[in-house]
């Protein structure tokens, strides 16, 4: 008897009587080697088995109280939620398939995403595409999961945008309109934060303008760099020089370079479709055509994101507004997970101007 006592964990111990209770359980049952159950739980914690169930369904509502009971009944016991179990049950997943072209293009995006849905109590399977031309592979792969919903910061053909309707599977975009499908979508006014830019950069005093722009493919890169074109020709800039980037910083640097050979001069202004490449255009007007930054060029980005921030670039930039972005997107899918007949829905949000060291403060006086 004593040698099954000390095996327990309980009988002859120095530890507080409550303690040992706790380690018999848990010995008792791994002795027993059948698996706790949530009836198990909700017997030791005095409430249903619904309530258990609440306490570990993401969104449910359950009160303080009930969930400390709950818990501490859990961990008396060694219960774990067994999640297939449950989502055969409740036909949830608690999975959400995120869409993005190329991870380096949206680091604080994804980021941002999987930080809101974890803390809904979601799981995230993230797919990443080079191009987003390449997005009929991902949806091919997607319908393989049993995720709950997706997020997509891409652009889908509409026979996509249309299947995942008949499938009535929830769907969100980031960044991306369709004028000729209802779909869900939660955007950054791109024109409204463009023409912000090619204000500011005309307010003072620049002529000789390149634009960097990002993939052909790429549905934002072109609404940015169709207004600054606008923008420009309604201000009576005749020439503009245009180069195509890859929304990184190397082909920023080389962008630079090119502008200057297609204008016969450096360009006085140089506005690129994100940060990034703002980055590198910078770098290759300082150390590559030896320019000064912004007494010789300015320069502007779009998306806010932080290395723009940093003390060597200070960047005249757009910021989205992330986290407010990612939440309502968030809000929009589970909306329409719960209840999939809700009808489409679009949110627009401002970008913010931020300030920097990139674009001269003032107009360039003419030599003497």
């Amino acid at each position: 008897m004593h040698s099954n006592a000390c095996k327990l964990g309980c009988i002859a111990s120095p530890q507080p009587f409550a303690f040992c209770i706790h380690r018999f359980a848990r010995n008792l049952t791994a002795m027993s080697g059948k698996p706790v159950t949530s009836y198990d739980v909700a017997k030791a914690a005095g409430v249903s088995q619904s309530a258990v169930s609440r306490c570990f369904t993401p969104g449910a509502s359950v009160s303080k109280a009930t969930r400390a009971k709950i818990m501490k009944a859990v961990d008396r016991l060694g219960y774990r939620p067994n999640a297939i179990a449950r989502s055969l049950i409740t036909q949830r997943s608690n999975m959400v398939a995120i869409i993005v072209a190329n991870i380096g293009y949206h680091p604080e995006l994804t980021a941002a995403l999987s930080r809101c849905f974890t803390e809904r109590g979601l799981h995230i399977l993230l797919f990443t595409i080079e191009h987003e031309r390449d997005a009929d592979r991902i949806v091919d792969q997607i319908w393989q999961y049993r995720v709950d919903g997706v997020i997509a910061a891409v652009h889908l053909p509409r026979r996509h945008v249309e299947s995942f309707a008949r499938r009535r599977m929830p769907l969100v975009f980031i960044n991306r309109l369709y004028a000729d499908v209802p779909s869900n979508s939660v955007c950054c006014d791109q024109v409204e934060g463009e023409r912000t830019l090619v204000d500011r950069l005309l307010a003072t005093g620049h002529t000789r303008f390149g634009i960097v722009s990002g993939p052909a493919d790429s549905l934002v890169s072109n609404q940015r760099v169709e207004e600054a074109r606008g923008r420009l020709e309604a201000a009576g800039i005749g020439t503009v020089a245009i180069v195509e980037g890859a929304f990184d910083y190397a082909s920023g640097r080389e962008a630079v370079r090119t502008l200057a050979a297609q204008l016969g001069a450096a360009p006085d202004a140089v506005i690129c479709a994100n940060d990034m490449m703002a980055i590198g255009c910078m770098d290759g007007a300082r150390y590559d055509l030896g320019l000064r930054v912004p007494e010789d060029v300015s320069v502007v980005g779009f998306d806010g994101l932080g290395p723009a921030a940093w003390a060597s670039y200070d960047l005249v930039t757009i910021r989205q507004p992330l986290d407010a972005m990612v939440d309502a997107a968030a809000d929009m899918l589970l909306a329409r997970v719960e209840n999939p007949a809700l009808g489409a829905e679009r949110r627009m949000f401002s970008g913010e101007l931020v300030e920097g060291g990139s674009v001269r403060s003032s107009p360039r006086c003419a030599p003497a």
